[in-house]
């Protein structure tokens, strides 16, 4: 409190943002006058939510029959056409409401049979832009003809399926080791994968590497494969080429009794451009859900922008996010897309000072629209996981919207991966700076929880490298034999792995890697298009290299499990905020504390120091509880866990003398001291 004021909590915790606070306040009073709105003309956000309850095919259990409605305000006239009643736009046409909604009633005595379970449904509309068959809105399942590649919706009656893992839920302060997967391309084979394979055959890795938390990518319907999902057409329906809705209940439900949490990859900041396939020109008066004319393109997407201002169109989107936690139990999301969505720039100009996140260029539609989303996901999942893609930094985007921030539970430590690669890319290793890299991993707001990650999906694509090839290129193909000793491969493995660990022990609250990158992949990622030969060889994983136990590939694959396992049983990213001890830019050393841990990391090329001595911050033994050097790991086993040093006094301070192999890290543990006493 400051001369009687109560400032937000955003701005007790940053006075920098005092200069903005009036906009924060503003914002907040906004958000807060939308919520009353809702709740008073809806009844609450959750029924707000609720638009694919009543849009859509729902069934009414009183009159015996189902609904369909469809809103299409601009349209002149709408019909429901299909095989349940030979396509004819004449049978079976919907009669306008008030509002602009189209809606029929379709009684079992009627339509019982011939509107069957995956009946291929159509919606004549005619309106300004001609008469076009367009798939409704909240369809729930979308296929497409192999002749024709003409997509069609299908009429999807109310699942039954059982759930076998009904009690699982996040419990407070989870922290997610997050595990990046791609359906269509987990399998090992060339073609494209199902949510069963994943369930039966990939999940029992993730299960094993240590990963709490599967990342589950390209969920909704995108007419485009090679697009990784990224670009959907049907927003309510999972995409059909890896199965039936029910195969990606079995999915979540296989993973909750593994354990392990789903997280779905959403795409709310653009869709697809196609009318036939998406919601483009829906009605023909200009656009229904998206924003008219050039600022509702993203150039370099080349898709269309959502209208975050129309009531409707936050109806729809916050109706996707209750459908998918309701109907298929999600854990929560990873908002795709979300610098795009905040500013009309579209995150094509620097944030180089406070001013660039308040302005003129924020979308403050869509920043109600975020902060809403994560009030309904709140609602509906206490713990759910909220994670924002934001490369901006958008200062409060993960502090609870009633602080005066957006309610994301975690963002995207999107500079990481950037940092490495440049590195890699730009600097020998003899010159990397070891305080730079430290400083560079911790570059993040403190009060608000990341995930790190070296690298994602977008490093693995073709076009650009992976770390892995930044570090051993065409010698993966040729020297990763156990017996073909190649400098090039030790290198790569050596600090590969110490890019994992020291990413994950100083980056964030969370950790992600995208699947196969664990084991460095020798492939990247190529979707079949016309340029390959609609090829799905390269849209795959091969498990078998680090299975085949003369391949290196073991190694670093048997590391990110130990290293994960570490992680999760000693609560390392949740220590106490790191303190730095030693950068030694001539030995290239560095070392960190965290509570009772403290890290060594020896980057130096080639050279070996006996009796390296650093600071330590308290008195006492410390024994190795981890290193990148074990043999089985594809080291030298220059150190031996369980290894013990006591300190020592040196100019009144603590210190430790260790051997400090060249090219790998260790982790040291402050024992506790026997009777109570400190050695």
């Amino acid at each position: 409190m400051e001369n009687g004021k109560t400032h937000l909590k955003i701005i007790q915790d940053d006075p920098w943002l005092t200069p903005h606070e009036e906009y924060l306040e503003k914002r907040l009073e906004w958000y807060n006058k939308h919520i009353r709105f809702i709740d008073q003309s809806c009844n609450g956000l959750r029924l707000f939510a609720s638009g694919h309850k009543y849009f859509g095919f729902n069934y009414d259990t009183e009159k015996k029959g189902w609904w369909f409605r469809e809103h299409a305000p601009g349209a002149f006239s709408v019909s429901l056409i299909g095989d349940f009643n030979s396509w004819d736009i004449n049978a079976d046409p919907l009669s306008r409401l008030p509002d602009g909604t189209w809606e029929i009633f379709l009684p079992d005595k009627d339509y019982g049979g011939r509107l069957e379970p995956f009946s291929k449904v159509k919606l004549r509309i005619t309106a300004d832009n001609g008469s076009l068959d367009r798939i409704p809105a909240y369809i729930r399942r979308v296929v497409q003809n192999t002749e024709t590649f003409d997509f069609s919706g299908q009429f999807v009656p109310e699942s039954t399926y059982l759930w076998q893992n009904t009690g699982f839920r996040l419990p407070e302060g989870y922290t997610p080791f997050i595990y990046e997967a791609h359906p269509g391309m987990a399998t090992r084979d060339g073609h494209v994968g199902s949510w069963r394979e994943l369930a039966d055959d990939v999940l029992p890795r993730i299960a094993s590497l240590g990963y709490n938390t599967l990342q589950l990518m390209a969920v909704q319907e995108h007419p485009y494969y090679g697009s990784f999902g990224y670009h959907v057409s049907n927003f309510f329906a999972p995409s059909s080429r890896f199965g039936t809705p029910d195969d990606l209940r079995y999915l979540i439900d296989t993973a909750h009794g593994m354990g392990i949490a789903v997280v779905m990859d959403l795409v709310h900041s653009h869709a697809v451009k196609n009318r036939a396939e998406g919601l483009s020109e829906f009605d023909g008066k200009k656009e229904l859900y998206f924003v008219d004319g050039p600022a509702g393109w993203h150039p370099g997407w080349d898709s269309k922008l959502f209208d975050y201002g129309k009531m409707y169109v936050q109806q729809f989107l916050l109706s996707n996010i209750a459908y998918w936690m309701d109907e298929f139990r999600f854990d929560g999301f990873r908002f795709d897309g979300v610098t795009s969505m905040l500013y009309y720039h579209h995150g094509n100009e620097a944030f180089n000072s406070y001013d660039s996140y308040f302005g003129k260029d924020t979308n403050n539609s869509a920043v109600l629209y975020l902060q809403t989303a994560n009030e309904l996901i709140g609602q509906i999942y206490p713990t759910a996981l909220s994670i924002a893609e934001d490369m901006s930094g958008m200062p409060g985007a993960c502090v609870p919207v009633a602080d005066g921030g957006l309610g994301f539970t975690h963002r995207l430590a999107m500079g990481i991966p950037d940092y490495w690669i440049k590195l890699l890319r730009d600097v020998k290793d003899e010159d990397w700076n070891v305080g730079q890299i430290y400083y560079a991993l911790l570059n993040r707001r403190r009060t608000e929880p990341n995930i790190a990650y070296a690298e994602s999906h977008d490093q693995a694509l073709v076009g650009d490298k992976t770390i892995a090839f930044w570090l051993m290129d065409k010698q993966m193909y040729t020297s990763m034999s156990v017996f073909t000793p190649d400098p090039v491969i030790d290198r790569g493995i050596a600090l590969h792995k110490m890019i994992r660990l020291i990413t994950l022990s100083l980056g964030g609250e969370g950790y992600l890697n995208f699947m196969g990158n664990e084991f460095g992949h020798p492939e990247w990622v190529d979707f079949p298009r016309e340029g390959n030969g609609w090829s799905t060889k390269y849209a795959r994983r091969q498990w078998d290299l680090p299975d085949t136990d003369h391949l290196k590939y073991k190694y670093l694959e048997r590391f990110d499990r130990r290293m994960v396992h570490f992680a999760r049983e000693n609560n390392i990213v949740n220590q106490p905020w790191p303190e730095l001890l030693d950068a030694d830019e001539n030995n290239k050393v560095l070392v960190f504390s965290r509570g009772e841990y403290v890290f060594v990391f020896s980057f130096s090329p080639s050279e070996s120091i006996e009796g390296y001595e650093f600071f330590v911050p308290q008195k006492g033994c410390y024994e190795i509880v981890f290193s990148s050097d074990d043999q089985e790991t594809g080291g030298y086993d220059r150190v031996k866990k369980g290894f013990r040093f006591d300190s020592f006094k040196k100019s009144g301070n603590d210190f430790l003398k260790v051997y400090m192999p060249s090219r790998m890290s260790m982790i040291l543990k402050k024992m506790p001291a026997k009777g109570g006493k400190q050695k």
